[in-house]
């Protein structure tokens, strides 16, 4: 079957759709009253966000849109402390996409919402003209406890940044997949939920986290170094960079500092806990080259350096422009 714009025309076709593609695979009680808004349990204190995913190719080598969308979304949350609890879906199917390929991302994302602990509450879905593609919006609704305070603003001089794996995985998995390159580079699109449970119920003191995605890891710590007006100093040695990508950027001439991820984190803390933070990390499915990787200081408010391999200092500044774009 191939979409049309009868499936976007709020009739017969439009309920097919849902049922057949949707409702079938993220269903529960919430989701199943098909209501015009979901109504579910609160508390005083929430975390919200949402996103637009327009991933080209839409499946490649270790995900898909609809595991990259609900990646995405939840680890958006987690990066302020929250337990993600409750998605919404917006898709905007052009006509001729496919729809098997639809429903395999479809599983894909269901898959990844049980995997994660949220569930899908609402949705919606239009068809437009194209030439057969797809998007999806996500919103995503967290709860967080009374008293947690992390935040891109609370990075303190003595903290020590650490992060959970390996940099660029995703955006050359992507590239490659767009250039048709074979090589064994897999995406790391997976949700962090279980590194930062781990992490806040060990009592760590966790200053701040950030998933690095978009602009990578370079422009991760810049914007955390002007957020909390401290320097941020990486050991450009010690960041985890796997052999296969390496050598990737090396032939496309790539700097795996500014490369994305999906399923990486960076974590700022105190220096105290530094030790059992990397070995709590490392215990986890997705932390296991986890790595301390810089420190914070006052020397230069607003300051990203690195040190290179051969004992110089290198200034770091957000991505100029764009690295690869629709990599998420």
């Amino acid at each position: 079957m191939r979409i049309t714009m009868a499936h976007g025309s709020g009739g017969r076709a439009t309920g097919e759709l849902i049922d057949e593609v949707f409702a079938s695979r993220f269903s529960n009680p919430v989701l199943s009253q098909m209501e015009d808004a979901a109504v579910v349990d609160g508390n005083k204190k929430l975390a919200i966000t949402t996103d637009s995913f327009v991933v080209e190719p839409l499946e490649f080598p270790g995900g898909d849109i609809g595991r990259l969308c609900i990646c995405g979304t939840v680890n958006d949350l987690l990066m302020r402390g929250a337990t993600p609890k409750y998605l919404t879906c917006g898709f905007i199917l052009q006509e001729g996409a496919d729809s098997k390929q639809l429903v395999r991302c479809v599983e894909s994302m269901a898959d990844t919402a049980k995997e994660a602990g949220v569930i899908i509450v609402a949705g919606d879905t239009k068809v437009v003209e194209g030439s057969g593609g797809f998007t999806i919006n996500t919103a995503g609704v967290g709860f967080v406890p009374e008293g947690q305070q992390i935040s891109a603003s609370n990075c303190k001089p003595g903290d020590v940044i650490l992060v959970s794996g390996t940099m660029g995985d995703h955006h050359a998995a992507i590239l490659s997949s767009r250039l048709g390159i074979n090589n064994s580079i897999v995406s790391d699109c997976a949700p962090l939920g279980e590194m930062v449970k781990t992490l806040l119920e060990e009592n760590i003191e966790v200053h701040c986290l950030r998933d690095v995605t978009r602009g990578g890891l370079a422009t991760v710590v810049k914007e955390l170094a002007e957020r909390s007006q401290v320097t941020m100093e990486l050991d450009e040695q010690a960041v985890p960079v796997s052999a296969q990508v390496r050598d990737f950027c090396g032939l496309m001439g790539l700097d795996p500092l500014y490369m994305g991820n999906e399923g990486k984190l960076l974590a700022v803390v105190a220096a105290k806990d530094a030790d059992r933070a990397i070995s709590l990390l490392r215990s986890c499915k997705y932390g296991r080259e986890a790595a301390v990787i810089g420190s914070v200081t006052d020397e230069q408010p607003g300051l990203a350096c690195a040190t290179t391999v051969i004992g110089g200092r290198r200034v770091l500044d957000v991505l100029q422009g764009e690295g690869l774009p629709r990599i998420c």
